[in-house]
């Protein structure tokens, strides 16, 4: 079994006497992933399967609890002066090489993230209110950002920190993405150090005895990649593997009546929603029209009336999820009463809103969708092209594996695409920059936001909220911004994923909201 525990050896009473005898414990942790990450470079992809793993590796300035509220981590405190942050590091942290951690290698961490190539979600999105940072003395930094920013810390701990001494290297980021992949410079401080990558099959991690938190675990983490949920449960099954991430919502029954195993249900922060093209002219995928019709709100609204979210989530998602009125669940912060209910079906109403747009016989269009990447995602699409196609809009779904997918998206190939978007800072604030501010990349604006829908308005309300520290108002600025992209129909929230974990009755992981799987959260059973 890969989970396992040692016994121990008996010996004679001569023997005990002088000295204790036992076998030395070897305790593993087999996970099957629902998806691969993309790369091993901590800054290269803001995507939850490489961040999961990178935060087995690295760690931040400051980390979130599963309340996704800031602690200390490799800062011990920090204090704010307007826009200056001062941040006092923990001493006697090391690499996993036992290099020493100093203040010089959160600059170089920080001054690399905009130099790296041809990321499909850049983690400028994170610093985007960072002006300068500086190291002051070696266990010392300060943080001066542009105006003041509220989202500071939760920004921060999406930022690993990494080692100057092993990623520096001729390019202008250091040593490159394929390097790092390779394992050349892959360096932290967190619990694990990484052993090997096979892509398509397995990623090794050891633990790190550098460590300067709690000692993990686990002698050894191995990582299987599984895209098919039905896999990934014949190897909790069979033994193979400790711990899967989301199996299918029609086994659950089954596995909970499993007296091997045990099930953990956390509610999360991720919306499954379709993105609609409101750029192009005329949009790929888009047939029976020379025009783009997303760009007209009616149409955009159509395409929302026609979706019965009710239905969804009852039938194909069996219940694991909660239909989605906005980009976050109401009262979280940021989220509205105005939208806390998702929107009901109204076909007849979808039908005349698209007669009064111009496309009384429709418009063929492609939706987009992963494969495995969010839970049931290919169902999920082929149940919105079912509806869309009963309001006169026929849809055809081209389901691809993830990376296939996030290319065609980034690559602005789609007309429409499912995706999903984790609020990892438990405020709207994060969801709309990335997903619908008017795209600016270089300063870190709408890094996500490949619909390319723009709203100057609304832009100017979340920029007001990043500079807002007063709770109270920064909330009803968002508010009020999510509430001007509802009502345009700049994105269609979907529902809102129930986050599930599998695992032998020996092992015991506590979900978190932001639906990762953190293998220094897993623990053997008490």
């Amino acid at each position: 079994m890969a989970f396992r525990f040692s016994r121990r050896l008996s010996c004679g009473a001569a023997a005990v006497l002088l000295a204790f005898c036992s076998q030395a414990s070897a305790r593993d942790l087999v996970i099957a992933l629902k998806t691969e990450p993309s790369s091993m470079d901590p800054q290269y992809h803001a995507l939850t399967p490489n961040t999961q793993i990178s935060q087995t590796l690295f760690n931040s300035l400051v980390e979130t609890d599963e309340k996704l509220q800031p602690q200390p981590a490799l800062a011990e405190s920090w204090s704010v002066d307007g826009k200056v942050w001062t941040f006092k590091l923990r001493p006697g942290v090391k690499f996993s090489d036992g290099s020493p951690f100093t203040a010089e290698d959160v600059v170089f961490s920080y001054d690399r993230i905009p130099k790296v190539p041809n990321s499909p979600s850049p983690f400028t999105l994170y610093l985007g209110a960072v002006a300068k940072t500086e190291a002051l003395d070696p266990m010392t930094v300060r943080i001066t950002t542009k105006e003041l920013a509220p989202n500071l810390l939760v920004n921060l701990a999406q930022l690993p920190i990494m080692s100057k001494k092993a990623a520096s290297g001729a390019a202008p980021e250091g040593k490159t993405t394929t390097e790092l992949n390779s394992g050349n410079g892959l360096v932290g401080t967190g619990p694990y150090k990484f052993e090997s990558w096979k892509r398509g099959a397995e990623l090794v991690f050891s633990r790190n005895d550098n460590y300067w938190g709690p000692k993990p675990a686990w002698d050894k983490v191995v990582y299987r990649p599984m895209t098919n949920a039905a896999a990934r449960v014949a190897a909790l099954l069979a033994g193979d593997v400790d711990l899967i991430e989301d199996p299918p919502t029609d086994d659950l029954p089954k596995l909970k009546s499993n007296k091997k195993l045990f099930v953990e249900e956390t509610p999360s922060v991720r919306v499954v929603y379709v993105a609609l093209d409101q750029f192009a002219e005329p949009s790929p995928g888009v047939k029976g029209t020379e025009k783009n019709p997303m760009k007209d709100k009616r149409v955009r609204e159509a395409l929302s009336l026609a979706l019965n979210r009710d239905a969804i989530v009852e039938r194909v998602m069996g219940g694991v999820a909660k239909p989605a009125g906005n980009m976050l669940p109401y009262p979280m912060f940021g989220a509205s009463k105005e939208h806390a209910q998702a929107p009901k079906a109204d076909v007849e109403k979808a039908k005349a809103l698209l007669k009064g747009a111009g496309y009384p016989n429709g418009f063929e269009i492609t939706l987009g969708a992963p494969s495995g990447r969010y839970v049931n995602d290919a169902k999920v699409a082929q149940a919105i092209a079912s509806m869309w196609t009963r309001i006169g809009v026929k849809t055809n779904v081209d389901a691809m594996a993830p990376p296939v997918f996030f290319k065609a998206r980034d690559s602005y190939a789609l007309s429409a695409y499912l995706a999903g978007w984790s609020v990892t800072s438990g405020e709207m604030a994060n969801a709309l920059a990335s997903l619908l501010v008017t795209r600016n990349p270089e300063a870190g604006l709408g890094t996500t936001n490949r619909s390319r829908y723009s709203n100057p308005a609304m832009d100017k309300l979340v920029e007001q909220a990043s500079g807002t520290m007063d709770d109270a108002k920064r909330a009803e600025l968002l508010q009020q911004a999510s509430n001007l992209a509802m009502d345009d129909y700049a994105m269609l929230p979907v529902h809102f994923e129930l986050s599930v974990w599998a695992m032998k009755d020996d092992v015991r992981y506590k979900g978190r909201p932001d639906q990762t799987t953190l293998a220094q959260n897993a623990t053997p059973k008490p």
